[in-house]
């Protein structure tokens, strides 16, 4: 489904204000519209989908320069639903804070009505949650966008539900045993080399850093271990451009510089 919007719906969808798509178009951070008549410009999938990205690096504490550096590692082939699923992934490094919202808010953000089954879709690929109150949910703003993207492929509810068990399991399983890797070869026997307290804290610091790494580079190998089996089933290969990287460097972290205007 095409995406067309003006600067006003494009601000209202993404949950800022017309003032800060317009900044950060000025810092190059949005490419520009197109031009229709009477110099309207008209925004698309890629323009929601890139601002959301800004948005997901902004609460992570990227200052503008860092975010800058981001997207321009980003393919020059990039696709609305790569952005989407780099926002997703952007929004996985930050603690979960459960965001309420009634159902003309969700649909407000998804850009379309919904209907129970699509919710019920979306409830299953973990980008809302039904509440005790049938019209109000929490949302991973995180998700949304991607589960909405989704909504249109027809892949069967039951399949989407054995699909997120399997993916939560077998990554618990993973984080798992990287958290006892990491705490039996690099914290215990630094712990034991008895060092100076704020040695102690900038190791914590170091850690809280190394978790974006980790997270990128297992989707990296998800995507291409997915690539690989999905082509073994289907009779193709997997070589050539279709099995390039999509995934660039994890972003740089540093204190936040000049923010953009209030929202």
């Amino acid at each position: 489904m095409e995406v067309r919007l003006t600067v006003d719906e494009l601000a209202a969808r993404a949950g800022v204000t017309v003032r800060t798509v317009r900044f950060y178009g000025t810092k190059g951070l949005l490419p520009p519209p197109e031009l229709g008549a009477r110099r309207v410009g008209w925004y698309g999938a890629e323009h929601l989908d890139r601002l959301g990205l800004i948005e997901e690096l902004q609460r992570q504490g990227l200052t503008l320069a860092a975010i800058e550096r981001y997207l321009a590692r980003l393919p020059q082939d990039s696709t609305p639903l790569d952005l989407a699923i780099h926002r997703a992934l952007v929004a996985s490094w930050t603690p979960e804070v459960p965001e309420q919202a009634g159902r003309e808010e969700v649909e407000r953000r998804a850009g379309r009505r919904l209907s129970v089954e699509q919710l019920d879709r979306l409830a299953a690929m973990g980008a809302l949650e039904r509440t005790a109150d049938p019209e109000v949910f929490r949302v991973d703003p995180g998700l949304l966008p991607l589960g909405v993207r989704i909504l249109d492929v027809p892949i069967p509810l039951e399949t989407l539900v054995a699909a997120r068990a399997v993916v939560v399991e077998h990554s618990r399983a993973t984080a798992r045993e990287l958290q006892r890797l990491f705490r039996e070869t690099v914290w215990k026997p630094y712990r034991e080399s008895e060092p100076a307290p704020d040695e102690v804290e900038r190791m914590k610091a170091l850690t809280d850093h190394i978790q974006p790494m980790v997270a990128q580079a297992l989707v990296t190998a998800f995507q291409k271990s997915l690539r690989e089996e999905m082509g073994r089933g289907m009779g193709a290969g997997t070589g050539g451009a279709a099995a390039e990287e999509r995934w660039t460097a994890p972003p740089e972290t540093a204190p936040p510089e000049t923010a953009p205007p209030e929202r």
